[in-house]
This record gives C-alpha cells, structure tokens and sequence, in this order.
C-alpha cells in the first residue's frame, strides 16, 4: 500500500510525552505508517484524560514519568473514563515495578522506547485487536523480582520525604501523626534493606514500586 494512501479507517494514536524532541520524533514516525493517525499529542499528565475525551483515539500512547501526572495514574483513569482506549506505556525505565502497575492500571502493552518503531506500530495493532504485548526481557525480570513489598501507605511516605522534607511536614502533608510516619519510614527501610529513608526512597524508586 503506498505510504501516502490511507485506509478508511486508521488507528487513532493518543501520544503523551514531555520531551518534545521524542514527541515530535515518535509522531512522525508513526504517521508514516499507512494505517496508524496520530490524532493527539500532549506533555504532560494531567492532560491526557481530557484530551482524550476529545479526541477519542483508539490508542494512547504514554510515557510513564510526566508533569503533573504519572502515565500510570493516567492509565487508571482512562481506564474509568474512557474503556474503550488501549493503553500502551512507553517508557525509557524498563523497570518491573512499573510494569506490575501498568498492568493493575488497566494497560494493554508495555514497551522501552530503545526499540524500532516498526515494533511500536504493530504493538500498537495488536494492543486493539485486544492483545497484551509487554516487552519479553522486562516481563521475565518482573516475575523473578516479585510484588512490592511496601504498603500503599509507605509508598505514600517514601513520596512525601522528597526535597529533605522533615517528618513534621510529611505529617502534616498525609495527615498523619510524626509517630505514624516514623513507624511507616522504618518499615519501608527494612523492606527495602536500606539504612535510610532516602536510600529507601531511591531504591524503591530504581525498582518502580513509587
């Protein structure tokens, strides 16, 4: 099929990314492909779900670490907002933590961007015909690293302690007593192994369990 025909009906591409350079890259790239549209294109997270009520494109296509709102959270909301968009993370962190969640998030495929985008556009084919493509080397790390250990309520706490924040102000940011947040810091420490709620942040962090 020449590349300047397109079908009748091509897949709509949402695509979420802050680094306009990649952004401007992958959307060329991909509207080469005859079949595939790219409809949408933002950069940053909290955008994505109302664009996407807008321009309704079959497929989003979205970073994981972006302004305003993480690929993840935005997955999640999508997923409530508007069911019938498929969700495909690409990301340059191949970490297993963060394919655990894409998955709880309702994503379809999770892919590396050091990839061709040959292989980008047929995952994102195959991602609307309802399969799950998920890069083989990062599903096999995923499963051999385990689930998160930490609470939801620890991940809440490792956040919180970004930019030496004190626990006073983690306290009063979570609403939670100095006592509560010590117990949930030294918790985190041990479960991750580290001496410290910094190292325990950043290694929580490497593992993409926040």
């Amino acid at each position: 099929m020449p590349r300047d025909h397109r079908p009748a009906k091509s897949v709509r591409v949402l695509l979420a990314e802050d680094q306009q350079m990649m952004r401007g890259a992958l959307a060329l790239l991909l509207g080469m492909e005859p079949d595939i549209e790219v409809v949408a294109q933002v950069s940053a997270g909290d955008e994505i779900v109302d664009t996407a009520l807008v321009s309704r494109p079959d497929v989003a296509l979205l970073d994981i670490e972006l302004p305003g709102m993480s690929g993840l959270d935005a997955a999640a909301e999508l997923r409530e907002q508007a069911p019938d968009c498929r969700v495909l993370i690409l990301t340059t962190f191949g970490r297993p933590g963060y394919l655990r969640r894409a998955m709880e998030a309702g994503a379809a495929g999770f892919l590396v961007k050091d990839g061709p985008v040959e292989e980008l556009a047929e995952a994102i084919r195959r991602v609307l015909t309802g399969e799950t493509v998920i890069d083989p080397a990062l599903a096999a790390a995923a499963l051999s690293a385990g689930p998160n250990p930490l609470t939801a309520r620890e991940c809440d706490v490792l956040k919180a302690s970004v930019d030496g924040a004190t626990v006073a102000d983690i306290a009063g940011k979570l609403h939670l007593s100095e006592s509560t947040v010590r117990n949930y810091l030294s918790s985190a420490i041990g479960k991750t192994g580290t001496r410290n709620r910094m190292e325990a942040m950043r290694e929580a962090r490497q593992q993409g369990w926040l």
